[in-house]
């Protein structure tokens, strides 16, 4: 991370805890060149911590081009770290109080500020693959963009938003957000596909067995528990989240498909039945591995859509997540809710 909080500090304020992880082992040809580290049963070896925090957008912003020169990307990284140096130092204590009512990003952006860059890693470069500095991680299309929406969809999206649309926004917890419950990391951190947050904990460990592959992420630590060996799959009816994922080696590739996704777990629409994810995780030196995704939704998407996200090797622990552990949070927010009704409805008397 860019900045780091201690481990001391970060228990105080987060009320997670450290569990210190082990990294991947490097293995090097009598020449000095690198050559691919393997597991005892001969594939390719994945394990150790990793990060996929980046400075590249999931998105190419209009008119950009695929790749980008390096002075472009030295022109963000720069500006990025001058943004880290500027928000990173201490905050004022005589500052006001945010403005009531502000939600968590605008709080975050806002002149006041409730945090500041001690608590995130947005990332620090820019997705460099094949030697190329990205301006996108989505690949496809060739435009880098998101495709268009189905005219089913749209319509799935419309009464999704009017049965929703019954409930006031603080009725009870299951109206609100999967990550405010603690039940899936933020955005499609744990995936699939593993996309990075942009705001923090976009880290990783995997370990593998010859016949399965576990992969944690450190936001809210979930775990996805991957099998390569031949077996059942789950029957159409039953969906857990992060879906049903069978992998196989494909020489020293490892693809993943997963199906079977919780209806709840949308990650950009895509949440029919139909949906498919294939990864693809290469080990391409001691430092990176390159996570390649495709999302294959007829039902959702126009076309299938995907792209390239390096992932690279951390010295650094992962933390416990503790999300759910001691949380107040929640129902302070529903008790809160319940104390402006009492007060409406005691007006409303008067």
């Amino acid at each position: 991370m860019t900045v780091r909080c201690s481990a001391l500090f970060l228990v105080l304020c987060l009320g997670i805890s450290a569990e210190g992880l082990v990294a991947p082992a490097s293995a090097q040809a009598p020449s000095g060149q690198w050559v691919m580290p393997r597991t005892v049963d001969g594939h390719a070896d994945l394990q150790g911590n990793w990060s996929n925090s980046t400075l590249t957008p999931l998105q190419r912003p209009a008119g950009q081009e695929a790749v980008l020169s390096w002075e472009e990307a030295h022109a963000i990284e720069q500006g990025r770290a001058e943004i880290v140096i500027a928000k990173a130092q201490p905050s004022d204590p005589d500052r006001p109080p945010p403005e009531a009512g502000g939600t968590f990003p605008i709080c975050i952006d806002s002149a006041t500020g409730c945090y500041n860059e001690v608590y995130t890693d947005r990332g620090r470069r820019v997705a460099v693959v094949n030697g190329e500095p990205r301006s996108s991680l989505i690949t496809f299309p060739s435009d880098g963009r998101l495709p268009t929406w189905t005219p089913r969809a749209l319509r799935e999206m419309e009464r999704f938003s009017e049965f929703n649309g019954q409930f006031g926004e603080y009725d009870h917890p299951e109206v609100r957000p999967l990550a405010e419950r603690c039940l899936m990391s933020f955005n499609s951190s744990a995936g699939p596909p593993m996309v990075p947050n942009y705001w923090y904990n976009n880290n990783y460990t995997i370990v593998q067995t010859a016949d399965h592959v576990m992969i944690m992420a450190e936001m809210v630590h979930d775990v996805r528990i991957i099998r390569l060996v031949d077996g059942l799959r789950l029957p159409p009816h039953i969906r857990p989240w992060m879906g049903d994922s069978w992998g196989h080696w494909e020489g020293d590739v490892l693809v993943v498909e997963t199906t079977n996704f919780h209806p709840l777990q949308r990650y950009l629409g895509a949440a029919s039945d139909d949906l498919k994810v294939i990864e693809r995780f290469s080990r391409v030196d001691e430092e990176t591995i390159l996570y390649e995704f495709t999302i294959d939704d007829p039902v959702t998407y126009s076309e299938p859509w995907g792209g390239q996200i390096p992932m690279r090797a951390m010295d650094d622990q992962l933390f416990e997540y503790a999300c759910h552990e001691g949380n107040y949070s929640l129902s302070n927010v529903l008790s809160g809710a319940r104390y402006q009704e009492r007060v409406e409805a005691e007006g409303s008397q008067d």
